[in-house]
């Protein structure tokens, strides 16, 4: 099904909005590359940069997204997995402190699995360039870029002090300015021959492979050419990209985790099944490291995780813009400059492919047909802007539930809010959200 309506989505103009929930529709949608641009939300652009990957589209969007491949294989990701593991520990144990200061009452988890988040996406992207400090200070300010993606913001509301705007433009640009030196000191250590063991040092280290497959080729000097040959990105424009890849998983794994440990503390006996698994991979030593190999292996506590991104896909809706008339259906023609905006969440919840699908039953894609249902799976969309990290969001989901559940056990206060769903970008239970005040003061 899709809905016509007409909306503000501006403060100079009406624009014509078009939500579409049909399946197919949204899969027409997502794969419209030649029609349709990803456009969020008018202030988007704004805080990110016009020319950041996420609003690049088509040739430029495909070019691009081929010299970003080679950062999420099957080698990257388990090449970030050490780095990814010392924050989760650093952070479980911290998660234990503060339980015990507390003297073992109840502790508001949300800020914490934000902050967590915010710190192993940062690692994981530049690794121990990035200090402690700046990490922290991101993960507090980020509150800041989300409040500011409004679908109506005031006029100029960017130069006026303190709004959203204003205070979400500063975060940014703040975020982009850790990140370039980030890079600048990983061209250092690439150049140095040190081991690559984030994505800031992989990226760097093919655009070296490609600068030197060039330069032997300029030489006639016979040499094996890289599977992608990469330009040379300026440290800004890693910067934007980078930012670009904390932009996408910041929210969206902070309402992922949030749902994965609330539910898992909801049913025991799951977080229980997902314990003895990650422990019997192990051989028994829960401090033994992970590999992708054995992350691949657990049956059961992949599917806990697809089935936490289907019952509560963080992400619901992706609003495009038609670049030229677009025939949605026989008989809807969208016009050239209408908001499009698809939705992954009936597809994830239609009855006749998930049976009882308000209810969270791993068990589906184990003994099921839901691993099956492959065009109903668009928990990171399709087509040319489907997600490029999602084998890395996976990954990482079953990496950290498996070690917490080694490390830590939890339990859930169940309060009357706790099972509404509050839209904040992406889905979270009802809680509270706290401005951070670290910007106040700049």
């Amino acid at each position: 099904m899709a809905t016509i309506i007409h909306t503000l989505a501006n403060s100079q103009c009406f624009r014509f909005v078009v939500l579409v929930s049909d399946r197919d529709l949204t899969r027409k949608v997502f794969n419209a590359g030649s029609h349709l641009k990803p456009c969020l939300v008018p202030v988007a652009e704004t805080l990110i940069g016009a020319q950041a990957f996420v609003f690049t589209h088509g040739r430029a969007h495909v070019d691009f997204r081929k010299g970003l491949n080679g950062l999420f294989t099957r080698r990257a990701l388990e090449c970030y997995l050490p780095i990814q593991t010392e924050v989760w520990k650093a952070y479980f144990d911290k998660f234990v402190v503060n339980n015990e200061k507390n003297g073992g009452k109840p502790l508001e988890m949300f800020a914490s699995f934000r902050e967590i988040n915010c710190a192993m996406s940062c690692r994981s992207f530049v690794g121990h360039y990035i200090s402690d400090r700046a990490v922290q200070k991101i993960a507090d300010d980020y509150y800041c870029i989300t409040a500011a993606l409004e679908l109506v913001n005031v006029p100029l509301s960017l130069y006026v002090p303190y709004s959203k705007v204003w205070l979400g433009k500063r975060a940014s640009d703040g975020v982009q300015a850790e990140f370039a030196k980030c890079a600048a000191m990983s061209r250092s250590a690439m150049a140095a021959g040190k081991e690559p063991t984030c994505v800031v040092d992989r990226w760097i280290m093919q655009m070296m492979e490609s600068a030197k497959y060039d330069a032997d080729v300029a030489a006639g000097v016979p040499a094996e050419k890289p599977a992608v040959l990469l330009r040379q990105f300026t440290d800004a424009e890693i910067a934007t990209t980078l930012f670009t890849f904390l932009f996408a998983s910041q929210d969206a794994s902070s309402s992922s985790t949030t749902y994965l440990f609330q539910l898992m503390a909801q049913h025991p006996e799951m977080l229980d099944r997902v314990r003895e698994e990650n422990l019997a991979v192990r051989n028994g030593d829960p401090d033994a490291p992970i590999t992708l190999d054995m992350l691949e292996s657990m049956t059961w506590t992949n599917a806990v995780v697809k089935e936490v991104l289907r019952y509560r896909p963080p992400v619901i809706m992706v609003p495009y813009e038609a670049k030229r008339s677009f025939a949605l259906t026989p008989t809807y023609t969208v016009q050239k400059g209408t908001m499009v905006v698809p939705t992954c969440y009936p597809a994830l919840h239609d009855p006749e492919v998930y049976p009882e699908p308000d209810t969270f039953n791993p068990e589906r894609w184990i003994s099921g047909t839901a691993e099956k249902q492959t065009k109903n799976w668009l928990v990171f969309g399709a087509g040319p802007h489907q997600c490029i990290a999602q084998g890395y969001v996976q990954i990482t989901m079953t990496a950290m539930i498996g070690l917490a559940s080694l490390r830590v056990d939890w339990k859930h206060h169940k309060t009357p809010r706790s099972d509404i769903v509050k839209v904040f970008a992406c889905l979270f239970p009802m809680v509270s959200f706290t401005l951070p005040r670290s910007l106040w003061n700049q």
